[in-house]
């Protein structure tokens, strides 16, 4: 884990649990690995206190459980807790399209055509690892396009959890490409002005992901 530089110290306690947390979402710190506390407050460069407050915070949130007289661990990723954040994630994406497609889908569609635009690029050029931002990118255009603060907020959290267990299958080629098929159904459909098949597409492009999830961290 590498050392968090941290100035304010009013704002200590939630950039340790953001720098935590990224590190699990983002695969820095495996699936079952331990966690204790002592070790990254040494690591970052802070006290105990702040580090126990957002382990206990994690705990909450489910990225990590706690173990008596050992401390805790991140969770395991489960094949049941992926389908289950795909399932809700399906809901308030769709719901986020109909939504954005009232307010502004002109705007929405110059977004995203841009957005995969670049994708495409970057992928062409063997960047399949630039997929994550764009990716996160994509699905915030829709999600903003809502008008809905509620709603970006929550399809961001899904997001994060996504990418955690997407972690070990986002960076194949073949994973990308079907993911960047997906968000081109995703653009059709809304062009079209058609809410059943922005429903459709959504629900393909999320169950494509699933499977790779299935496929490439859990070994199914």
């Amino acid at each position: 884990m590498k050392k968090l530089v941290i100035q304010d110290n009013s704002t200590i306690r939630k950039k340790v649990y953001t720098y935590v947390r990224e590190q699990i979402l983002s695969g820095q710190i495996a699936p079952n690995e331990r966690l204790i506390e002592t070790k990254i407050a040494q690591e970052i460069g802070t006290s105990r206190t702040p580090v126990r407050e957002a382990l206990h915070n994690l705990e909450i949130e489910g990225l990590i459980r706690s173990i008596p007289r050992v401390g805790y661990q991140v969770k395991a990723i489960s094949e049941s807790e992926v389908e289950e954040t795909c399932a809700i994630r399906s809901v308030i994406e769709c719901l986020a399209a109909q939504w954005a497609m009232e307010r502004a889908s002109a705007k929405i569609i110059r977004e995203l055509k841009k957005n995969i635009a670049a994708t495409a690029e970057r992928v062409s050029r063997g960047e399949v690892r630039a997929f994550i931002d764009l990716d996160a990118q994509f699905h915030e255009i829709i999600a903003r396009g809502s008008g809905s603060t509620r709603l970006l907020e929550l399809s961001q959290t899904l997001r994060g959890h996504m990418l955690r267990y997407r972690v070990q299958s986002i960076f194949s080629e073949d994973a990308v490409l079907t993911a960047l098929k997906g968000h081109e159904g995703i653009l059709k459909a809304i062009e079209k002005k058609d809410p059943q098949k922005v429903t459709e597409a959504i629900q393909v492009h999320l169950e494509e992901s699933k499977k790779n999830i299935l496929r490439y961290a859990i070994k199914k």
